[in-house]
């Protein structure tokens, strides 16, 4: 497994082109070619992998804060997809060999492998700089190995490309059939179980779901059944679940909302408890009269402070949204539960005299932080009070 050789620095292979403009020369790795998106940046200092497999980044080019990405390599276990949805990635340092048992494949070679575009040397704290005081940027992202950059063109494609709001991104990352998920948390030592007498059955509604997530569950004794988002109110109740999950995902809320917020409503009727996470959360807002909103920059990192409001708790928690539920547009009877210590924005509903709720930040981590887990023993605790 040997490293990539140290460019050249007089022979710029890759670039990230500005709609606006400006374009930023580096060293490109993983694949070829262009891709064209919204850039965003991610905080986290552990994690790539996940971060880069997570359904919710369609559409989108991270930028790491961390310099050193790369440095532990890629394997088979920490993948939330097999099919990553992100465009690429951002990062300060070169990629160099990997240093950690559990490797088993060079990034640049996993990169190129999943059809990610890499872009190395590039001051990614000027960039995350622009990101914080101009919002979220459209961009084109290029590895050309001959150093063929055509500037011109690219920032005719960034200026071209439409933007994420108005986007229904989850129908491009959603599972297409139905299935079941019985797999449960990683352990050292071990690697992944498998539940094998679940006492619940919840259907989760994919967005684009996180592997870890569905592992949760099963892990706290769920039998899963996952359906696509398009899943209608029939077909999820020929399933007979005792609990309704609503997955993350990537996109505008709104556009997804077209033919989610329907089925959510219809499922609330139902009585069920009902837990969301992320877009799950939103569209559950969306169900009840609520609006979204586009955020300036948006959160995406593992060490966002959240508060729990009927608690005072405060929560160190995963993020990755760029939409934010309007809490001065929630109904009476749903009530704000948790909150952004950044900047204030919603982080969680919760419906008085329901077992329903959602949050915004991931419990599941993956990467990131366990304080919320105690979340999916809140849903699965509800379900089975239900039942006794």
């Amino acid at each position: 497994m040997s490293a990539l050789p140290r460019p050249d620095p007089q022979k710029p292979t890759g670039a990230v082109v500005f709609a606006d403009g400006t374009a930023i020369f580096g060293f490109g790795f993983g694949a070829n070619g262009t891709r064209v998106g919204e850039l965003c940046f991610n905080t986290s200092i552990t994690g790539y992998q996940e971060i880069l497999t997570d359904p919710s980044y369609a559409g989108q080019v991270i930028t790491f804060t961390f310099p050193h990405i790369g440095n532990i390599g890629a394997n088979d276990e920490d993948t939330e997809t097999m099919n990553p949805a992100a465009l690429g990635l951002i990062t300060r340092a070169h990629v160099t060999n990997p240093s950690s048992f559990r490797s088993q494949k060079h990034l640049h070679e996993w990169l190129a492998s999943r059809d990610l575009v890499g872009l190395s040397g590039i001051d990614t704290r000027a960039l995350t700089a622009k990101i914080r005081r101009d919002g979220f940027q459209n961009i084109a992202l290029v590895n050309a190995p001959d150093g063929d950059i055509n500037v011109e063109a690219l920032v005719s494609q960034a200026r071209d490309w439409p933007g994420l709001e108005g986007m229904d991104l989850a129908r491009d990352v959603s599972t297409t059939e139905t299935y079941i998920w019985d797999q449960t948390p990683w352990t050292l030592g071990t690697g992944f179980g498998e539940m094998s007498d679940g006492d619940i059955h919840v259907v989760a509604v994919d967005y684009g779901a996180k592997r870890n997530i569905l592992r949760c569950l099963a892990g706290h004794g769920a039998r899963v059944t996952v359906v696509p988002a398009w899943a209608t109110t029939d077909e999820i109740m020929a399933h007979s679940p005792d609990g309704i999950f609503l997955s993350n995902g990537p996109g505008d809320p709104a556009a997804t909302g077209k033919y989610a917020v329907p089925v959510i409503k219809d499922l609330l009727d139902t009585e069920l408890p009902l837990f969301g996470i992320c877009l799950g959360h939103q569209m559950l807002a969306l169900s009840v009269g609520a609006k979204t909103k586009k955020m300036h920059q948006g959160h995406r990192g593992a060490n966002h402070p959240v508060k729990e409001l009927a608690t005072g708790k405060v929560e160190i928690t995963s993020m990755n949204h760029g939409f934010t539920v309007d809490a001065s547009t929630l109904p009476s009877g749903v009530v704000e539960s948790h909150v952004s210590l950044f900047d204030g924005s919603n982080c969680g509903l919760t419906f008085e005299g329901r077992d329903v709720f959602s949050v915004q930040h991931h419990p599941e981590a993956s990467p990131g932080p366990h304080d919320s887990h105690y979340l999916f023993e809140r849903f699965v605790s509800a379900i089975r009070g239900r039942k006794s």
